[in-house]
C-alpha cells in the first residue's frame, strides 16, 4: 500500500513528487513519458532563479532534485483508476497498485485543427513542435496556426531558421504576452494574418500550401512549406472523471486553492486543472500545494472540502 500515487510526468508530477519525498511518504509516481510539455519550449525567461534556461533543462533539474528523495518512479502508461472504501487502486496494463491517496498531473494533449489534409500530412510538412522540426526548413516559407503566447513564441523560433513565418489566427488580435508580441511585432520575417481560419492543408507528397477561409492578398490559397499548429491543448481527465472527480466545461480538474478535488484523497495539479494562468511555476506550485493536501489528508484527516 502506498501512500500516494502520483499520475503524470511533467512539473507539477514531479514537484509533487519531490515535497511528498520530504514529507516521507510512501510514493509512487507513474508516467508513461517523462518530460511533459515543457520539455518543447526552447526559451524560459520567466521561471524564478533563471533568467534562461531551456524547458528540457529545467524540467531535468526538477527531475534530478525530486529524485534526490525516496521515491518510486514507474514509466507506464495507467489505464485505469478505481476508488474502494479504504484505498484507490491504479493499474497499470500488468499490475495494479494500492494507494490511500491520488494526485492528477495528467497534463493535457495538443489540439488539432481538422481540417482535410491535417492527418495525411502529419509529419510531413505539419508539425506540432518548432523546436522538435523547426530546422527542417531553413530558408523556407512557414506558417503558425494559432494566437497564443504559445504561438508566438513558436514563430520567434522558427524565425530563426526560415525566410518567412505567418502567424494564422483567427481572431484580431494575438494573445501574446506583451515581451513576445512585441518581438513578433519587431521581428521583419514573421507576419500576422487575422480574422482568418485554415480551412484545408494541400500538397503532393509534402506541404505546398493551405486553403485560408478568406483572401490574403488576393488569394484564399497561401503557398508556404511547412504549417506548425498551436491552437491549444486539451486536459487528459478522463481517469479522474472515471472516479468521480468533477471537471468543467473545458474538461480541465476542477480544484480548490488546496489542490483538494470533490473526491476526498483525490488531488489535482498542473495543466489539468482549472488554473486559469497555466505556466512551469504554476504548475510547480500546484504540485507542491497537492503534495501538501495529500500528506495532511493522511496524518491528520484535513480536507476542507
Amino acid at each position: 500500500m502506498y501512500d500516494l500515487i502520483i499520475i503524470g510526468g511533467g512539473v507539477a508530477a514531479f514537484s509533487a513528487a519531490l515535497y511528498a519525498g520530504r514529507f516521507q511518504l510512501k510514493t509512487l509516481l507513474i508516467a508513461e513519458k517523462a518530460g511533459g510539455a515543457i520539455i518543447l519550449t526552447d526559451d524560459i525567461s520567466n521561471y524564478p532563479g533563471f533568467k534562461k534556461i531551456t524547458g528540457l533543462d529545467l524540467f531535468d533539474k526538477i527531475k534530478d532534485h525530486a529524485k534526490d528523495y525516496d521515491i518510486e518512479i514507474l514509466a507506464k502508461k495507467v489505464r485505469e483508476v478505481g476508488q474502494h472504501k479504504d484505498c484507490f487502486e491504479v493499474s497499470t496494463k500488468d499490475k495494479t497498485y494500492k494507494t490511500k491517496t491520488v494526485i492528477f498531473a495528467t497534463g493535457t494533449e495538443l489540439r488539432r485543427l481538422n481540417v482535410p489534409g491535417e492527418k495525411e500530412f502529419a509529419g510531413k510538412g505539419v508539425h506540432y513542435c518548432a523546436l522538435c522540426d523547426g530546422l527542417l526548413y531553413k530558408d523556407k516559407i512557414i506558417a503558425v496556426a494559432g494566437g497564443s503566447d504559445s504561438a508566438a513564441k513558436e514563430a520567434l523560433l522558427l524565425a530563426e531558421y526560415a525566410g518567412r513565418v505567418y502567424i494564422i489566427y483567427r481572431k484580431e488580435k494575438i494573445r501574446a504576452e506583451p515581451i513576445n508580441a512585441k518581438r513578433v511585432d519587431q521581428n521583419k520575417k514573421i507576419e500576422i494574418i487575422n480574422n482568418t481560419n485554415i480551412t484545408e492543408i494541400k500538397g503532393d507528397k509534402f506541404v505546398d500550401s493551405v486553403v485560408l477561409d478568406k483572401p490574403h492578398k488576393g488569394s484564399k490559397q497561401l503557398k508556404l512549406n511547412a504549417l506548425f499548429v498551436q491552437v491549444g491543448h486539451v486536459p487528459i481527465s478522463d481517469l479522474a472523471k472515471s472516479i468521480g472527480v468533477k471537471t468543467n466545461e473545458k474538461r480541465e480538474i476542477v480544484i480548490n486553492r488546496d489542490s483538494e478535488t470533490n473526491v476526498k484523497g483525490v488531488f489535482g495539479c498542473g495543466d489539468v486543472v482549472n488554473s486559469k494562468f497555466k505556466q512551469a511555476i504554476t504548475a510547480a506550485a500546484e504540485g507542491v500545494v497537492a503534495a501538501y493536501s495529500a500528506y495532511q489528508y493522511i496524518n491528520l484527516g484535513l480536507q476542507s472540502q
